[in-house]
């Protein structure tokens, strides 16, 4: 994307965990509500544990989609 795509991007998806964490009076349910699942991310304290995110083989495809 052009940076100034990225930014209107990134503005909105700002925006919008911030109105999740109004709704939800939590910032880690409202930050993994926004942000899309198929990029994998998990909260810093459950990285290490597979059982936390084990991914299937459609979403591993799709990751590997996304880095190229």
């Amino acid at each position: 994307l052009p940076a100034r795509e990225l930014m209107v991007f990134l503005d909105v998806a700002v925006f919008e965990i911030i109105l999740a964490y109004l709704e939800k009076r939590d910032w880690k349910e409202a930050f993994f509500s926004v942000l899309p699942q198929r990029k994998g991310a998990v909260p810093l304290g459950e990285a290490n544990d597979p059982s936390k995110h084990a991914l299937s083989g459609k979403e591993d495809q799709d990751n590997d989609s996304d880095s190229s």
